[in-house]
Parts: structure tokens; sequence; C-alpha cells
């Protein structure tokens, strides 16, 4: 069997506040970019390395941002989506993925199914386990939980500039995104995407699919495009907008039906 983590390698799931009293539970699954050191640079250049199509830009410290302000639990996945896209079913074909936008990945090319299996077992499946475990804690414990999935986007993809500020992305159930759409639709100057820059399906997304829906819970993923939070004052400012945005969302959806 092949290992891939190294003894100082980080792990596959980094946990903030794991006792916040907020209803949010905050999830990053491109929160990294650090590849295992079993695996070099995968064959990719640094600077490639630096760019979205090995992490969310900008995303994490966001997050520990969010985590702070709403004292919320926060798991962060440290690892770079080229090792394994902690966002992706097995099956597709994103999930280690060969070429990501035009950048060749010569490291995930012929690899075999011991390999296969390590990056699984080692980066994707203890990231959800830790999802896992603190939502069934919540359920055992009675306490309500609000699936946040936090992402960022290239402002432009493939040669093609995208337009929105930020997205709100769900699949079947849009009842608490909804609210969340309509907030940040109200605030000045903003162009949100519904369901863009991408839509979420079980095809090609796990967390929401997964995390979210098999479980009836109230979720939503959020992109916000990566050149906005770029510095720290930027970072900061979106936290407090998206902290903002949730607590209201959560009130409103609370109150249609009837939550006290």
């Amino acid at each position: 069997m092949t290992l891939l983590l190294a003894p100082d390698d980080p792990p596959a799931a980094v946990a903030l506040r794991p006792r916040g009293a907020s209803p949010f539970l905050l999830v990053s699954d491109h929160a990294g970019r650090r590849i295992p050191r079993a695996l070099g640079d995968l064959g990719v250049s640094e600077s490639e390395l630096r760019r979205h199509i090995a992490f969310d830009v900008g995303i994490e410290p966001v997050v520990r941002f969010m985590s702070e302000e709403l004292d919320a639990h926060a798991i962060l996945q440290p690892y770079s989506r080229l090792v394994i896209d902690c966002n992706r079913p097995f099956q597709a074909e994103s999930s280690i993925a060969r070429i990501s936008e035009t950048t060749p990945v010569p490291g995930n090319v012929k690899l075999t199914k011991d390999e296969i299996d390590a990056r699984q077992r080692e980066v994707f499946a203890p990231y959800h386990a830790a999802i896992t475990a603190e939502l069934d804690r919540r359920k055992r414990d009675g306490l309500p939980a609000f699936l946040v999935a936090m992402h960022s986007f290239t402002p432009v993809y493939k040669g093609v500039t995208r337009p929105w500020h930020s997205g709100v992305l769900y699949n079947r159930d849009s009842r608490f995104a909804a609210f969340v759409l309509r907030l940040l639709r109200e605030e000045d100057a903003m162009t949100v995407g519904d369901n863009e820059p991408y839509t979420v399906s079980d095809d090609t997304d796990y967390t929401i699919p997964v995390h979210g829906e098999q479980r009836g819970l109230p979720h939503v993923a959020i992109e916000i495009r990566h050149d906005l939070i770029e510095t720290d004052s930027d970072q900061r400012a979106w936290a407090k907008r998206m902290c903002r945005v949730l607590v209201e969302a959560r009130r409103l959806r609370d109150a249609s039906y009837g939550i006290a």
C-alpha cells in the first residue's frame, strides 16, 4: 500500500474554533496549495502553483476572518486541488486533473490504482470525515447546522472575462441560497451570479450534494472573485460582508419557517 503523507506533512483537515457557538459550519475545499513532499511539484512550475488552478486564491484568510467574526467552526483543506480535488466525486475527470484549465499536470498522468487510492485515502477522506464528524455531533447534540462552502474564482477563465463580483451556488435545494442571493444583490455596486460562474451538480460536486443536500441541511456555496480578496483589507471587508449576509439570511430563513 502506497503511503502519501509524510509525518511532517500537514493533516488533510485544519479546524478553526472547533467549539464555536455559531450555527454556521464553514468549509473550504480548496483553501491551500500544499503538495505532499512525496509528489514533488507534480511537474508544475511555481508560477502556475500560485494561480487559481492550484487553489482558491485568497479564500483561506477570508474564512479565517469569518470564523473569528462569527465564532464559527471552520474546516480548511490545505492541499492543492491538483493533488486531488476535494469537491469532486471520484468518478469526475477533474478529481485528479491531468490538465487544469490549459496547464498540463505531468505528475497526474499514468497513475496506478494504488497511487490514486493513496490520494483519496489520505487527503480526500480525512477532510470529509472531519465535516461528517462535526455534522454528526451537531445532530447528536440537537444543535443547528448551516453548511457554508467558501470558494474563490478567477476573473478570467480560458480568455473569457467574468463580470460577477461573487456567485451564489446550489443544486436542487435553493431555499437558504435564495436569501443569501437576494441580500448580496442588495449590496451596492454588486454583480452577483445565480449559479454563476459555476453550477452545482451531483456529477461535478461533492461537498454540497453529500453534506448539505443528503442531510437536508440549509446550505449554500459562495464564490468570490479572487482579484477582490488579494489584500488583507479586502479579505477582512469581504469576510464582514459575508458574515452580515449569512446572519441576516439565517434570520429570514428562520422567520419564514416560524422558527423563534
